[in-house]
């Protein structure tokens, strides 16, 4: 049994996709003016799939053989390879990464707001409702 229960746990995740989405648009806004740059961005749908990870792994039959396992990891980070903003080849469209950095930070904020809630819910508890 846990003691946060997967609340906790969920939130925690939404700070890690949030957090690595902040660095991908930090990344993007940096290369505004460098030539041949693509765009990257975070997909949650990649970044959910990695946490279902499929593992295949080889049944040994006898102990000569090899023990083996494939994951399949990816980042979940993703660039835009067609996608030209400009005649120089740079994919960053900077008013679209304002807004999503914009949105991004609320999003984060939410989040670091509801695991504040959550943890002075626990705090109250422990002290006895003082």
């Amino acid at each position: 049994m846990s003691l946060f229960g997967g609340t906790i746990h969920s939130l925690e995740k939404g700070l890690q996709y949030s957090t690595l989405k902040n660095k991908a648009i930090a990344q993007n806004i940096a290369n505004v003016d460098t030539p041949n740059y693509k765009a990257k961005d975070v997909s949650f749908k990649n970044i959910l799939n990695e946490t279902q990870t499929t593992i295949f792994s080889a049944n040994r039959t006898n102990v000569r053989h090899y023990n083996f396992e494939i994951t399949n990891r990816n980042s979940g980070v993703m660039s835009y390879e067609i996608f030209k903003y400009r005649n120089d080849g740079n994919g960053v469209d900077m008013d679209a990464e304002q807004a999503k950095l914009a949105e991004n930070t609320i999003y984060y904020n939410a989040l670091v707001d509801r695991i504040n809630g959550k943890l002075n819910t626990l705090n109250t508890v422990i002290k006895g409702g003082r």
